[in-house]
């Protein structure tokens, strides 16, 4: 009886957790860039894409370096992010993305990335999950990481393989 009755609480705690931001399967979590609260994914416009999936256990972009999603990424960054963070991501009234000095250092890693698009941070970076879906920020994501002009060392997105290959990528964008 016991036994059941441990069974039983266990199989309601792994339903509840889901309802509570925490995710119930092996994967990565994430937490709010200011608070360090668990995110709660499920507030995210769209569904999940098998991109998506796999980025949620990884917490590695799996677009990143994939021409077609940096593109898309790109036409995503200046309707959505330009404003602010300038056409070629040298800073407006926002910070700078495509040197090697992060506001938030964890935006070095895609997690990080992702948890401050996602819900936002201090200053005028509002939450973008009712704006874009999590789909749409990772291809943001990669297009940021293209452009990208600073030290390898510091980009721990990438694999120690493209650390020691890594050659900054100009995209003129401001034409």
């Amino acid at each position: 009886m016991k036994n059941t009755i441990l069974s039983t609480g266990l199989v309601g705690a792994a339903i509840a957790l889901p309802a509570l931001g925490v995710p119930s399967h092996a994967g990565q979590e994430f937490r709010h860039t200011i608070t360090g609260e668990l995110l709660d994914l499920s507030l995210a416009k769209g569904t999940d894409t098998e991109a998506v999936k796999q980025f949620k256990e990884t917490g590695s972009n799996p677009y990143n370096g994939n021409a077609e999603a940096i593109r898309k990424g790109e036409d995503l960054y200046l309707s959505a992010c330009s404003g602010c963070h300038g056409h070629n991501a040298e800073g407006k009234l926002g910070p700078g993305l495509a040197d090697d000095y992060w506001t938030y250092p964890k935006n070095a890693t895609d997690n990080g990335l992702f948890e401050t698009l996602f819900e936002g941070a201090q200053g005028m970076m509002g939450p973008q999950r009712g704006n874009l879906s999590i789909d749409e920020m990772l291809l943001i994501m990669s297009w940021i990481r293209s452009v990208y002009q600073g030290d390898p060392e510091k980009a721990e997105w990438l694999t120690p393989e493209e650390r020691k290959n890594f050659k900054p990528v100009t995209h003129n964008i401001a034409k």
